[in-house]
């Protein structure tokens, strides 16, 4: 069987340096907002070509505290793609604001630019994109039309650990980006696990602050705050990970170039663009009889994934909130993608395998 994810293998590599933080970590008796959580939050900013990182509990926190730390006026707008993953439009409803749902790229499966603008109304305070799949959004013009209309621009962040345009990485475009580290990215925890980037330092410090109770010196509270805080093992497990980030995204483009050069055009690929450097969190092809094409995968002993097999708007907990908004574009994403196995384990042989079964569908 070819699995989907294996994450027993993906961390194999790296256990005996897991074991060794693990006892340090124990021995310290220091467990929340130590100095592995300082060490990663600054290797993981310079990774990434900003000035600020803030460890989080998660990627929902990420997205929550980064709309929280802007001080949006409660009912503001933040226009959001309509085919996310739905902890982004879960980070707009609890932070009080209406998300406004525009439209993908049915190519690159990102925000589709030029169908921003007519959903920007004066009551629109931020655009929060998405780089899906590990592709970079059109950061270049959705950063033109921000600074133009004066609204922030906030990056979810989760599948893209390291995707660049024109050597400028995800989390560096906008006023903030928001990362999880969820044990199936390509930089994951063995555990949940976010940051905030920056290179604000007014916004630094509010997100530092209200994932601290609202705290900056203990048992005094300056703001309605949380808890959500990266704590030490995390660090410590993701600083073993870090350098290896641009090794096993290597690996990943490796395999998609196989994925695209061997797989028959029967099925829709992955755009690759000029620029744009792609770390594929997930490789996804479109057909129209996905779910044929998944169980005949499954009976050739080659597991799949779908993301996603239903829209966030479609989901019953959007039902009286985004279930009117017309997303046919998105639809058509959700009704035909199918994710293939492409983790930093899997083999050359084993993609190979995959892509001569499907190209006997």
């Amino acid at each position: 069987m070819i699995e989907y994810e294996d994450l027993g293998k993906v961390n194999e590599p790296f256990m005996p340096a897991f074991a060794n933080s693990f006892e340090a970590v124990i021995k310290s008796g220091w467990f929340i907002l130590g100095n592995r959580v300082k060490n990663f939050e600054r290797d993981f900013s310079a990774y990434c070509g900003t000035t600020f990182s803030c460890g989080v509990a998660n990627g929902l926190d990420a997205l929550l505290l980064s709309l929280k730390a802007c001080d949006f006026e409660k009912g503001s707008e933040v226009i959001v793609p309509s085919n996310t993953y739905i902890a982004t439009i879960l980070a707009v409803l609890h932070a009080g604001l209406k998300p406004v749902l525009v439209e993908p790229d049915i190519l690159t499966y990102n925000i589709d630019p030029d169908k921003i603008e007519e959903k920007i109304t004066g009551n629109t305070k931020a655009i929060l994109v998405v780089h899906l799949y590990g592709k970079l959004c059109d950061m270049e013009r959705i950063m033109l039309i921000a600074r133009k209309r004066n609204i922030r621009v906030i990056e979810d962040c989760a599948q893209a650990h390291g995707a660049a345009f024109r050597n400028k990485k995800a989390g560096s475009f906008g006023d903030l980006g928001a990362f999880s580290f969820y044990p199936t990215k390509n930089l994951g925890a063995l555990g949940d696990a976010g940051s905030v980037n920056t290179s604000d330092e007014a916004l630094f410090r509010s997100v530092q602050i209200l994932r601290n109770y609202g705290s900056q010196v203990k048992y005094h509270n300056e703001k309605i705050g949380y808890n959500s805080r990266l704590d030490e093992l995390q660090a410590a497990f993701l600083s073993i990970k870090l350098p290896y980030l641009e090794k096993m995204n290597d690996h990943k483009r490796n395999l998609a170039l196989l994925y695209r050069q061997g797989l028959k055009n029967d099925f829709i690929k992955p755009v690759v663009q000029k620029d744009f450097l792609d770390v594929y969190h997930i490789f996804n092809v479109r057909h129209e009889n996905r779910d044929r094409l998944r169980e005949f995968l499954l009976k050739n002993e080659i597991k799949t994934e779908i993301h996603y097999p239903v829209a966030p708007n479609k989901q019953t907990a959007m039902k009286g909130i985004l279930d009117k908004e017309p997303t046919p574009i998105a639809d058509e994403i959700h009704r035909t993608t199918i994710s293939l196995p492409i983790s930093s384990f899997h083999t050359t042989s084993e993609i190979e395998r995959v892509i001569e079964t499907m190209n006997r569908f």
